[in-house]
């Protein structure tokens, strides 16, 4: 009786063990987002695009010392900035959306083409490098409004105002995140 017990646990934990991979195949990080008007993009970066936001595009900028206006003016009392920063900070703010939301618009569109290449259920070699390439020029050039953001932000504040932003942003202090302003 007792080698009959173990002999089914046996069983039981091979079945297991065994099912688990089969069950781990079939499901995809993507379940779910066939449904997606446009597959490649969430509606939060559908939102985010239309809006002008950052979505992570000037990461490199931020994580290097260089601050971003809508951060710096969301803390600005932290920054103690002056009302002229603020006007110029704002300013930034303004240029950079006005700039972002049309190529976001533009990238939005783009990824919707090259979904309807795909669902058109032929789509060539030649299409898709022409849409992805498409794709490729509008974020870069997104990206890059971003960025020259970030570069311009810097230059109004102070080295001391870019020391309390990486700190109130949480980066470490290892990181020399005054050594690129240009202000004060």
């Amino acid at each position: 009786m007792k080698f009959t017990f173990l002999a089914r646990l046996a069983g039981i934990a091979i079945f297991i063990i065994g099912a688990a991979p089969a069950q781990a195949q079939q499901t995809s990080p993507y379940a779910g987002e066939e449904q997606r008007a446009i597959k490649a993009l969430s509606d939060e970066e559908q939102r985010g695009l239309l809006e002008g936001a950052g979505l992570g595009y000037a990461r490199a900028a931020e994580l290097n010392g260089w601050p971003g206006p809508l951060h710096v003016l969301e803390l600005q009392e932290a920054l103690s900035l002056t009302q002229a920063q603020v006007g110029e900070m704002e300013a930034l703010r303004r240029e950079m959306q006005a700039q972002a939301i049309p190529l976001g618009r533009q990238l939005i569109e783009a990824e919707r083409a090259l979904d309807a290449l795909f669902a058109s259920g032929r789509p060539s070699p030649q299409d898709v490098m022409a849409a992805t390439a498409r794709i490729a020029e509008i974020e870069g050039r997104l990206r890059a409004v971003h960025l020259v953001a970030h570069l311009r932000a810097a230059s109004v504040l102070t080295r001391h105002q870019t020391m309390l932003y990486g700190r109130a942003r949480g980066y470490s202090d290892t990181q020399d995140h005054d050594a690129h302003s240009h202000g004060g």
